[in-house]
């Protein structure tokens, strides 16, 4: 399946927002746009406006078009809050959680982790990223491998984990305790608007 391999910065300039937490995402001069006055185009209007709140999550979770559809699909005939729902999918990507454990600095690394085979979900080797994961499920890696996630570890310290998951840092296993919820998303975007660009 394709996936989008050029600079990643760019993306968080097009959506005017870090789509990542690495330094090179969030500093101010990056988001700007090139060019001595830093043009912006013109200002957007409400289909922009949807648009761009879509393509933030969208480039957030680094997934394809095709992909997101079917989770909106999906979140719409689910019982409960469309948006609410549709952050609850997304947020139990395995490629997420190995993000928010801290395991991966980005999403991109959290993804090549997983697929290169790294991960055991309850003992057995998973290499999707965009294997769901439910309540109660134990993530560990691989033992000759523990050693990257370590340094990636210590490259990020201060790094809090998810409340919905529970790490131990001395086995480098994690527990998946409960399904989260909009609030434990460290990632501000209006979930209405993007039910709105699709309905």
């Amino acid at each position: 399946m394709a996936n989008y391999t050029g600079p990643k910065v760019k993306l968080s300039r097009r959506v005017g927002v870090p789509i990542s937490d690495t330094p090179k995402h969030t500093t101010k001069r990056q988001l700007n746009p090139n060019g001595i006055h830093g043009f912006r185009g013109r200002r957007l209007r409400d289909y922009g406006i949807r648009l761009n709140e879509k393509q933030k999550l969208r480039y957030h979770f680094n997934v394809l078009e095709k992909q997101f559809r079917r989770y909106v699909a999906r979140a719409g005939r689910t019982k409960g809050n469309t948006g609410e729902v549709l952050i609850q999918l997304l947020e139990r990507r395995l490629d997420n959680a190995i993000r928010r454990m801290g395991w991966a600095r980005t999403i991109w690394a959290a993804r090549q982790i997983v697929s290169h085979g790294h991960i055991l979900i309850n003992g057995k080797k998973v290499d999707r990223p965009s294997f769901e994961l439910n309540v109660g499920d134990t993530i560990t890696i691989k033992e000759k491998n523990q050693k990257l996630v370590r340094e990636n570890m210590e490259s990020l310290a201060g790094h809090e984990v998810s409340g919905w998951l529970n790490f131990d840092p001395s086995t480098l296993t994690a527990n998946v305790l409960a399904t989260p919820s909009s609030d434990q998303v460290p990632f501000d975007v209006n979930m209405n608007l993007i039910v709105e660009f699709y309905s």
